[in-house]
C-alpha cells in the first residue's frame, strides 16, 4: 500500500475553509488504499482528535503555527523573496519533518499550497543524505567501466528509491496578487494595498517558477490555474485535479410535509426575511474585498426595491472593517460559525461577489451541493463550466448584480430549476469518487518515469 506524507498549512478537518475542505476530500479518500501521514500547523485551541481524521491517518503531527512580528512583515518588503514565502516558516515544523523523514520511508510527500512549498529544500536535502547505502557503495567503486555503469545503476535506484513530490497548488498565487493590484488601484484609499501586490508580483512569479521545476508533479485546480502557471514555467506539464465535494455530507434538508430527501430539490427556505449568504475566511483578501463590495455598492440596489433582504456574512476573523457594518442596512456579520451548511441551505439566494483570487471556490460547490442558487461574478466562477442562466447567474457590475439577485427573488420557480441544475452539475463533475482516480494515475505516471 503506498506510503503519502501531506504538509497542510492548517487541520484538514474539520473542514472549515477552502484549503482544508480540498486537504480533507484528498485525505479521506486516498486513505481507502493509501497509508497517510499528516504533518500540519494548528491555530490556538485546535485539536487533532477529530475521530474522522485519526481513522484516515496512520500517524498525525502537529506544530502551532507562527506567529508573524509586525518587524518580520516589513522585512518583506525589501526581501527577494514574497511574503507568503516566510508566512508559514517555523524551526519547529522543520524539526517535525526531519524527524519523520528519518524515521519513516514515504512513496509520495504532498506539498499542499505556496505557503508550504519553503520546505522543499529540506525535503530534498534529508531524503538525498537518506541513502547511505548508495553513498556509501559509492565511494568504494573505481573508475572502470564495470564500475561506471554500476555506479549508473545505483544512482538510478536510489532516485527511485526517493520519496516523489506532488505540489498541488491551492491557487495561481501571483495571478491573486495581480487582480488585488488592479483591483485596488482604482481606489486611492486602497493605494498601499495595490503597491503591496504590485511588488509581490514578479517576486512570486520567481517563486512559483522555481517550485514547479522542483518537484515531481504539479497539481492544478482549474486549467485557467495551469496556463497561468505554464507562463511563467513553459516547461510545465501539470495536471489538473479540481476541488471536489462530498454531496452526502450536504443532506438537503426539508420540511415534514415535503416528504422524503431527495438530491435532485431544493431545500425549504425557512429563514425570514429573506438571506443573501457569502460564506468564507473573511480575513482572506479576496473574501473581505468581495463582503464590502456587495454591502456598500449591491445591496443598497436590492433594498431600495425589497428593503427587507439581509446580507449574511459568514466566516472567521472578519476585521474591524467589515465588523462595523453588523446590524446595519442589513448586513449581518456571524464570524466564526461551527458549520456553514445551515446558512447556505436557507439563502434565498447565495452570493458570490469576487472581484479577486484564483482557483476554484469551494463555497460556489457547497451552494450548488445544497441547491441553492447562486450569483456570481466571472471571477469568482472561474474553473467552472458553467453557462450563466443554467447552473447560475454571471454578473459584474453593482447594477447588474443587484438585477440578478432580484430576478430570482422574484421568482421562485425559476430559482429552484438554477438550483437543481448547479446540484446536478456538481454531482456529475465533481464528486470526490469522480477526482480520486485521476490523482492515483498521477502516482502510477510518476513512478513510471521515475
Amino acid at each position: 500500500m503506498p506510503t503519502l506524507l501531506f504538509l497542510t498549512p492548517q487541520l484538514p478537518h474539520p473542514p472549515r475553509q477552502g484549503t482544508a475542505i480540498r486537504n480533507w476530500g484528498l485525505i479521506k479518500h486516498l486513505a481507502e488504499r493509501h497509508t497517510i501521514t499528516l504533518l500540519s500547523f494548528v491555530e490556538a485551541g485546535q485539536s487533532a482528535d477529530s475521530t474522522e481524521l485519526r481513522a484516515a491517518c496512520r500517524k498525525i503531527v502537529t506544530v502551532a503555527a507562527p506567529r508573524r512580528s509586525r518587524a518580520d512583515r516589513l522585512r518583506t518588503l525589501f526581501s527577494p523573496e514574497p511574503d507568503l514565502a516566510r508566512r508559514l516558516w517555523s524551526p519547529d515544523f522543520s524539526r517535525a519533518l526531519t524527524a519523520l523523514l528519518r524515521e519513516s520511508q514515504f512513496d509520495f510527500i504532498h506539498i499542499e499550497g505556496l505557503e508550504m512549498a519553503p520546505y522543499l529544500p529540506l525535503i530534498r536535502d534529508l531524503t538525498a543524505a537518506s541513502d547511505n547505502v548508495t553513498l556509501s557503495e559509492a565511494k568504494r567503486l573505481t573508475l572502470s567501466k564495470r564500475d561506471s555503469s554500476q555506479r549508473k545503476k545505483r544512482a538510478a535506484q536510489s532516485d527511485r528509491n526517493q520519496p516523489k513530490i506532488i505540489y498541488d497548488a491551492h491557487n495561481a498565487e501571483h495571478i491573486i496578487q495581480h487582480r488585488a493590484f488592479t483591483t485596488d488601484l482604482r481606489q486611492p484609499r486602497r493605494w498601499p494595498a495595490a503597491l503591496y501586490s504590485w511588488l509581490q508580483i514578479p517576486r512570486l512569479e520567481k517563486f512559483e517558477a522555481s517550485i514547479c521545476q522542483s518537484v515531481d508533479a504539479v497539481l492544478c485546480v482549474s486549467e485557467e490555474d495551469s496556463a497561468a502557471l505554464k507562463k511563467i514555467t513553459p516547461e510545465l506539464k501539470a495536471v489538473v485535479i479540481p476541488n471536489g465535494i462530498d454531496l452526502e455530507e450536504y443532506k438537503i434538508p426539508r420540511t415534514k410535509d415535503q416528504g422524503p430527501t431527495t438530491n435532485n430539490q431544493p431545500p425549504a427556505v425557512s429563514r425570514q426575511p429573506p438571506a443573501l449568504v457569502f460564506t468564507g475566511k473573511m480575513d482572506y483578501r479576496p473574501n473581505l474585498d468581495a463582503a464590502l463590495w456587495f454591502a456598500t455598492e449591491i445591496l443598497p440596489r436590492i433594498r431600495s426595491v425589497q428593503p427587507e433582504v439581509q446580507f449574511v456574512v459568514v466566516g472567521q476573523k472578519p476585521p474591524e472593517s467589515l465588523r462595523q457594518l453588523n446590524g446595519q442596512n442589513g448586513v449581518i456579520v456571524t464570524g466564526a460559525v461551527e458549520d456553514t451548511r445551515p446558512f447556505i441551505a436557507e439563502s434565498a439566494v447565495y452570493v458570490a461577489p469576487l472581484r479577486m483570487g484564483g482557483g476554484t471556490r469551494f463555497k460556489l460547490l457547497e451552494a450548488m451541493a445544497l441547491a441553492r442558487p447562486i450569483v456570481s461574478t466571472t471571477v469568482g466562477a472561474e474553473g467552472f463550466a458553467v453557462r450563466s442562466g443554467q447552473e447560475l447567474l454571471l454578473a459584474d457590475s453593482p447594477e447588474n448584480f443587484a438585477k440578478a439577485v432580484l430576478e430570482l427573488l422574484n421568482d421562485s420557480a425559476r430559482a429552484a430549476a438554477i438550483g437543481q441544475a448547479g446540484h446536478a452539475f456538481a454531482q456529475a463533475h465533481y464528486d470526490w469518487s469522480v477526482i480520486i482516480p485521476r490523482l492515483e494515475a498521477v502516482y502510477e505516471k510518476v513512478l513510471r518515469d521515475s
